[in-house]
């Protein structure tokens, strides 16, 4: 992402934990929205505008939380 640009920063809120989300404008007018669990678990989606980004992002995002908890819960039964 080095020739993007942020955008917009925000705090998502969901289950009791704040999750950060980055926007940034790629070269060619398109966005993407970004929130890091971790260094090596990332979620990406992308969108023509910020707001379609942002409402995506918004969308998937509790979906993302909850896969991770569910393969938590998981790991910690074997």
């Amino acid at each position: 992402m080095s020739a993007d640009i942020l955008v917009h920063q925000s705090v998502y809120h969901f289950d009791g934990q704040d999750y950060p989300v980055c926007v940034y404008s790629r070269p060619d007018g398109s966005h993407v929205a970004r929130t890091a669990f971790s260094a090596d678990d990332v979620i990406l989606n992308d969108g023509p505008s910020l707001e379609e980004v942002l409402a995506k992002h918004r969308r998937l995002l509790p979906l993302a939380v909850n896969s991770r908890m569910i393969l938590r819960d998981l790991r910690s039964k074997r």
